[in-house]
């Protein structure tokens, strides 16, 4: 279930609730109880791998490869 982060505009608490993503935009109370909540925009982590871009050179070492001697 995702989890959404949401702050109090009463006290300013920032919180988190696991619901379903159809209650996404349902207000939400705040720990302390006030109503006047907003969720929040959040980055989302997502699994995998990123290569670094390869250099033009080819070979890499100080002089793309070469021998340096």
């Amino acid at each position: 279930m995702p989890r959404y982060e949401y702050r109090c505009r009463t006290c300013g608490d920032t919180f988190e609730l696991n619901r379903p993503m159809a209650e996404s935009a349902a207000p939400a109370a705040c720990p302390v109880g006030h109503d006047d909540t907003v969720k929040l925009l959040s980055t989302v982590a997502v699994g995998g791998s990123a290569s670094a871009p390869r250099s033009a050179g080819g070979g890499g070492g100080c002089c793309g490869g070469g021998c340096c001697g």
